[in-house]
């Protein structure tokens, strides 16, 4: 199970709420993925999605105003 702490340590200067939609979006887009190709997933979309931020394979851009 992820620990709130565990967000924290990814979010760099983003604020939390910026990166829970972050992981959100990229956890659908993992299971809509894996959907398409029939894949059985052993691991929940949110780690993986959780897993690329950490790796830095997905980041968040800052909003233009």
């Amino acid at each position: 199970m992820l620990k709130p702490t565990d967000l924290d340590n990814i979010k760099g200067s983003h604020s939390r709420y910026a990166m829970v939609i972050a992981v959100a979006k990229r956890a659908r887009q993992i299971a809509s993925e894996s959907e398409e190709k029939n894949i059985i997933m052993t691991e929940k979309p949110v780690s993986l999605a959780i897993d690329d931020f950490t790796n830095g394979a997905y980041k968040v851009l800052p909003m233009d105003e």
